[in-house]
C-alpha cells in the first residue's frame, strides 16, 4: 500500500482560539454556565464598587510618614502609625543601638526555613544547620558572652517573641506529639492510660487556661525564691497543649497503614524501635502532612494569645504604640500590618505542605 501523499490527508486543525491562553482559563473556570456566569458578574460588580475606593483611601489617600496629627487632616489611611513606630512594633523594648542582634535572628531563621523547604536537603547536614542556626540565636537574643551586653528575656519582644515562641513551640511540640501518639497505641497498659489522660485532658481546655496556669498557678507550687521566667512557661505550655492535637492527628495516620505493613516489618525480624523508625512512621506521617500543618498554623496564630499574660508578642507592641495619643484611632492601619505578617506565615507553611504533598 502506497503512504498517503500530504494533498491527501485532512488539513490539520488548531484548537479554537477560545480554548487556549488566558481566554481559555476565563471560560473553563468563570463562565462555564449561567450560575457561574452570575457569579462571576456579582463578584465584578462588587469588587469594581469597593476597591478603587480602597486604593483611594489606601494609597492615593495615604500618609506613610507623618505625625499623628498629619495623619489627622489627612483624608487616607494612616501607615504612619506603622512607619513611625515600626522598631518598636517589630522589637518591642530591646535597646535600640541592639536590635541588629534580633534582625539578623529573624534573617537566619528565614535563611533555614527557606533551604528546608526543598525535600533533597533532608539529611544530616540539615540538622547540623538548624542546630548551629539555634544555637546562634541562643546567644544572640540574651548575650552576655563574646562581648555581647545581656539582655533580660523581659524586654524581649514583638516578631523575636513571636518567632520564638513559634519556633521552639512547633519544634519540641511536635516529637512529643509523635511520642504521645505511639503511646496511645501501646500493648502497655500504664503507658496507653498515662497517654490517654493526658491528650483528653489537654484537648479539653482552652490554650488560654494553660497559659493562664502558666503565668499565675504554676509560680505558686515553686519553693520561695526560685522563679522560672514567664517567656518558658507560657513556651511550656503552648508546646503541651499543641503535642495532644499533633498526638491524634499521627494516631490516625498509624490506624491509616494497613496491618500487612506492621506483620512484614516483624517478619524481617525488626524490634519496635526499628519497626517503627524505618517502616511504619514514615508511611504514616506522610499521610498525615494536610491536618499537621493545619494544626502547626493554627499554633502560629495562637502565640498571639500570650498577650493576655503580659507577653509584648507582635500584637502586645501594636496595642501599647496605639494607646500612645498621637496614634489613638489608627487601629486598622496597625492591625492590618500584623494581619499580613500572620498571613504571610501562615501562607508559608501552607504552600510547604501542599508542595510536600506533591513531592512525596
Amino acid at each position: 500500500m502506497e503512504p498517503l501523499s500530504s494533498e491527501g490527508m485532512g488539513e490539520i486543525l488548531s484548537p479554537p482560539a477560545t480554548t487556549l491562553g488566558f481566554v481559555g482559563w476565563v471560560r473553563r473556570n468563570l463562565f462555564n454556565g449561567i450560575f457561574n456566569s452570575l457569579v462571576t458578574m456579582v463578584v465584578l460588580a462588587v469588587l469594581m464598587a469597593f476597591v478603587p475606593r480602597f486604593i483611594k483611601w489606601a494609597l492615593l489617600d495615604g500618609v506613610w510618614y507623618s505625625s499623628g496629627q498629619g495623619c489627622r487632616e489627612a483624608g487616607g489611611a494612616c501607615w504612619s502609625v506603622v512607619t513611625r513606630n515600626l522598631r518598636f512594633i517589630l522589637f518591642g523594648f530591646y535597646p535600640y543601638e541592639q536590635q541588629w542582634r534580633p534582625v539578623l535572628c529573624v534573617g537566619l531563621f528565614m535563611g533555614l526555613f527557606a533551604f528546608s523547604r526543598k525535600p533533597r536537603h533532608w539529611n544530616r547536614r540539615l540538622l547540623y544547620a538548624w542546630g548551629t542556626g539555634l544555637l546562634i540565636m541562643g546567644v544572640l537574643m540574651p548575650g552576655g558572652i563574646f562581648g555581647l551586653d545581656y539582655i533580660e528575656p523581659a524586654r524581649w519582644g514583638g516578631i523575636c517573641l513571636t518567632l520564638l515562641l513559634s519556633l521552639f513551640g512547633l519544634t519540641a511540640a511536635y516529637p512529643l506529639g509523635v511520642i504521645l501518639a505511639l503511646g496511645r497505641q501501646s500493648k502497655l497498659p500504664v503507658v496507653k492510660s498515662l497517654s490517654v489522660i493526658y491528650i483528653e485532658l489537654i484537648r479539653g481546655v482552652p490554650l488560654i487556661s494553660l497559659l493562664f496556669m502558666a503565668s499565675v498557678m504554676f509560680p505558686l507550687f515553686l519553693p520561695e525564691g526560685i522563679t522560672v521566667n514567664k517567656i518558658l512557661r507560657a513556651q511550656a505550655a503552648i508546646i503541651l497543649f499543641t503535642a495532644a492535637y499533633i498526638a491524634e492527628v499521627v494516631r490516625g495516620g498509624l490506624q491509616a497503614i494497613p496491618r500487612g505493613q506492621y506483620e512484614a516489618a516483624e517478619s524481617l525480624g525488626l524490634d519496635y524501635t526499628l519497626k517503627m523508625r524505618l517502616i511504619i512512621l514514615p508511611q504514616a506521617l506522610k499521610i498525615v502532612i494536610p491536618p499537621t500543618v493545619s494544626i502547626l498554623i493554627s499554633a502560629f496564630k495562637d502565640t498571639s494569645l500570650v498577650v493576655i499574660i503580659g507577653l509584648f508578642d507582635l500584637l502586645k507592641t501594636t496595642q501599647v504604640t496605639l494607646a500612645n495619643p498621637e496614634w489613638m484611632g489608627f487601629s486598622t492601619e496597625a492591625f492590618s500590618f500584623i494581619a499580613v505578617i500572620y498571613f504571610v506565615g501562615c501562607f508559608s507553611m501552607s504552600n510547604l505542605s501542599r508542595r510536600l504533598e506533591r513531592e512525596l
